[in-house]
C-alpha cells in the first residue's frame, strides 16, 4: 500500500485551474527506477481522469531516498515525458516511509474548457 497517493483539483472561476497529485509506487518491492515508473503510472491515471496529458504538467517535485540515483531517475523521466517537453522539476533527498524510494508531487494546469 502506498504511503501517499492522492489528488486535489481547484477550478478557477471562469475556467481553468490546477490539479495537484502525489504518487508513490504501489509495489514497494520494486527498485527505484521501477518505483518511479509505477508512480508515473499513478500520475497518468490522475491526468487521464481529468482529461489531461503529460504536457499539462507544469511542475514536478521528485523526492527520493538517495540523490546519487538521479541519473537512473532521469533515464526513466526521459522515457515518460514527451520528447522536447519538460516542466519545472526539482529532485531532493529525504527520509521516507519504509520501502518508499521515490515520490512524485505534480502540479498540472486544467484547461479552460475543462471548467
Amino acid at each position: 500500500m502506498p504511503s501517499k497517493s492522492c489528488v486535489a483539483v481547484y477550478r478557477l472561476p471562469g475556467g481553468g485551474g490546477f490539479l495537484w497529485g502525489v504518487a508513490t509506487a504501489r509495489d514497494l518491492s520494486l527498485d527505484m527506477p521501477d518505483q518511479a515508473r509505477d508512480a508515473m503510472a499513478v500520475i497518468d491515471g490522475y491526468l487521464q481522469d481529468h482529461g489531461l496529458e503529460r504536457k499539462d504538467i507544469v511542475k514536478c517535485e521528485v523526492v527520493t531516498t538517495d540523490h546519487d540515483r538521479k541519473p537512473e531517475f532521469d533515464a526513466v523521466w526521459q522515457e515518460w515525458m514527451p520528447e522536447g517537453y519538460g516542466p519545472v522539476r526539482s529532485f531532493v533527498e529525504s527520509k521516507m516511509p519504509e520501502g518508499d524510494l521515490v515520490e512524485l508531487i505534480i502540479t498540472a494546469a486544467l484547461r479552460t474548457d475543462e471548467a
